[in-house]
């Protein structure tokens, strides 16, 4: 049986895989990693979307990795979108880091409050 942790680390990504689709929606205090599909709602420390990753729902964490789709908002203290990256909806965020041409089409919002 494989594993994530160890004794000493008590914390495990959440991971969707590539070719699964999960509706609802997740809320962790750890790293979200979808490379899959999620449609639904994510609140977490990190959310993660991989290359061919869809959320179709709203993001909530302190650090977002966009690389794949996001159809929703999407309220973070620093945002990283990557070369592959499409957004649609309205993306808060302190701080913004654009790597690339991305396929942004949403409203982009500097936050004035200090963050999560």
């Amino acid at each position: 049986m494989l594993a994530f942790t160890n004794s000493t680390e008590k914390q495990s990504p959440t991971v969707i895989g590539a070719g699964c689709k999960l509706t609802g929606d997740i809320k962790t205090d750890h790293t979200v990693q979808i490379h899959g599909e999620v449609v639904g709602n994510i609140i977490a420390e990190v959310v993660v979307i991989g290359r061919g990753g869809v959320v179709i729902g709203d993001v909530s964490a302190p650090a977002l990795f966009l690389h794949g789709t996001l159809d929703g908002s999407a309220t973070v203290n620093t945002a990283n979108i990557f070369n592959a990256a499409k957004m649609t909806g309205t993306l808060s965020y302190n701080t913004l880091n654009i790597t690339g041409n991305t396929g942004l089409e949403c409203k982009l919002t500097k936050r004035k409050d200090k963050g999560k």
